[in-house]
């Protein structure tokens, strides 16, 4: 009929998950950059970072924030998420053009909430470059649908 809804109820604390991997292009990078309005040197001078710490142009840390995102949904089952409520997360090292990123994310916590339609879940997740090192990781925060009761 549709696609499986994981509801707050179906998920448990500790399950992990793993993503695909997403390759990263100039082109997501330029796309980035005008969507965000966001310029800078750093993703968009050749020339310039050459001759910086990176040697090249690098991907935005929002862009990585929002293709980790994406990776999380093709990592799970679908959650029946309300809401993103919440973020605390660190920009490790750099994402460059050609890296090929993936997520692990790991349940660890799941609360009650007032409304009884609903629950919290806190993921930790990290997303690591093709040769296992992490780029970026941290905490999210989703509201979560509850099964409906009959």
């Amino acid at each position: 009929m549709g696609e499986l809804r994981r509801y707050f109820d179906d998920i448990e604390l500790g399950e992990e998950y793993e993503s695909p991997g997403r390759t990263v292009t100039e082109a997501d990078i330029v796309i980035f950059a005008g969507l965000s309005g966001d310029y800078n040197v750093l993703h968009t001078d050749a020339e310039i970072m050459k001759q910086s710490i990176f040697g090249e142009r690098i991907a935005h840390g929002l862009l990585g924030l929002a293709i980790q995102a994406g990776l999380f949904t093709r990592a799970t089952q679908a959650y029946a998420t309300l809401a993103f409520v919440g973020l605390r997360w660190k920009f490790k090292g750099p994402i460059k053009i050609g890296d090929t990123i993936r997520l692990r994310a790991k349940v660890i916590g799941k609360k009650e909430t007032p409304k009884p339609d609903r629950g919290l879940v806190t993921v930790q997740r990290s997303v690591l470059n093709q040769r296992g090192e992490v780029v970026q990781e941290g905490e999210t925060d989703l509201m979560i649908e509850r099964r409906p009761r009959p």
